[in-house]
């Protein structure tokens, strides 16, 4: 009798151990399952992020290649063709407005020069950056644009303010391309935790829930950056009321 409870015992015993080792034997595959799923979604999330930043890089200098035509064509050749113009006239008076001229053309080649450097586009900051292509607007007449800073500048990492820029140079671009606005204001407003960005124009506006599919292409390219960063966007339009681009972002 005591050997067959002792037999008892053991077979229990031995059962409990076996269950309890499959038990840690299946948890710990579930468990290496799981870390190895976290570090692909990592991995993965790296290189989308790698690669967001390169296809933005290259919209950027795409983005002012195009700039630096609109310079050349529509600013800098009609000043040289106005020198051209006051040079028929060998006046004393024309000379001087040749003069003037000719020295607001050497300005407007340094502003260029600016954007044409890659090194000075990519140390730039991102309030600097922004500064150029309100210039830049209010040169070519595109829009009357003014550019608002407050609060202290606060350092941002340089692949977050990429990120940002294009952002806010897909919006400009929306707004010269469809809009129709004559005045556009942006706002950066730095505090110690966050930066929050508005850009708002006085344009024809439009009903963002129609947004969809391939009209809402570019609202999602900047609503999936935005995300890249842990920034939230958030666009209001109502026609005939403008529109409204609201970045914010966690330092």
């Amino acid at each position: 009798m005591q050997q067959e409870r002792a037999d008892l015992i053991i077979l229990i015993s031995t059962s409990v151990i076996v269950f309890i080792t499959i038990v840690l034997i299946v948890l710990f595959v579930v468990f290496q399952k799981r870390k190895n799923k976290l570090l692909w979604e990592r991995d993965e999330a790296k290189k989308r992020f790698s690669r967001e930043i390169a296809e933005t890089q290259i919209e950027i200098r795409e983005q002012t290649l195009r700039n630096i035509s609109w310079e050349l064509h529509d600013n800098i050749g009609q000043l040289l063709t106005l020198a051209k113009i006051q040079l028929q006239d060998s006046t004393p008076e024309s000379l001087v407005e040749v003069k003037k001229t000719i020295g607001k053309s050497l300005q407007e080649i340094r502003a260029l020069s600016k954007m044409i450097n890659p090194e000075a586009i990519k140390n730039i900051r991102l309030n600097k950056a922004v500064q150029l292509e309100v210039d830049r607007l209010n040169r070519l007449n595109f829009i009357d644009s003014k550019l608002i800073v407050s609060g202290e500048v606060e350092a941002i990492s340089s692949k977050s303010e990429i990120i940002l820029f294009r952002i806010l140079q897909e919006f400009l671009s929306n707004t010269i391309k469809h809009s129709r606005a004559t005045a556009l204001q942006i706002r950066l407003n730095y505090t110690k935790k966050n930066l929050q960005i508005i850009a708002k124009d006085n344009g024809v506006g439009f009903d963002v829930s129609l947004l969809s599919g391939a009209k809402g292409i570019g609202l999602n390219n900047i609503k999936s950056r935005a995300k890249l960063i842990h920034a939230t966007v958030k666009i209001v339009s109502e026609k005939n009321q403008g529109t409204q681009l609201e970045i914010n972002y966690v330092l």
